[in-house]
């Protein structure tokens, strides 16, 4: 909230690759699938962030609203079009370190279907701009 109490922008987002963030919890394998993910889109999609997989934000509600009009995707890829969809419009977008904490109950539903799901996503959003 002090980020964007500073800079008067529209979207705060938390990011585990810069300044001092980072995950705890993570076999190293699912940390470099991260790592990809988070390339991939932003060598297709150009986001101008860090961590676009990543869920931790804030947003001024009117354009929470006018984002939430322009999505199409729903499940994982959901969080990964709002951010893309806000650098299009324009939204001044900032971000801040986090240190993500894996889950210590349940389980996770991060698998090989999780990975076609979002490529496919990817994939979809790339052509839809």
């Amino acid at each position: 909230m002090e980020r964007q109490k500073e800079t008067q922008c529209d979207i705060v987002t938390g990011t585990r690759y810069k300044g001092n963030g980072g995950v705890y919890g993570w076999s190293l394998m699912r940390k470099l699938t991260s790592r990809v993910a988070n390339h991939i889109a932003d060598v297709l999609l150009n986001p101008s962030v860090s961590d676009l997989t990543g869920s931790f934000r804030l947003y001024k509600k009117s354009v929470l609203k006018r984002l939430i009009s322009l999505v199409k995707s729903r499940g994982y890829v959901f969080q990964m079009e709002v951010i893309v969809r806000a650098h299009y419009e324009k939204y001044k977008i900032e971000e801040v370190p986090i240190t993500f904490v894996d889950r210590m109950f349940g389980s996770t539903k991060f698998g090989a279907g999780e990975i076609v799901q979002y490529l496919k996503g990817l994939w979809g959003l790339f052509l839809d701009l």
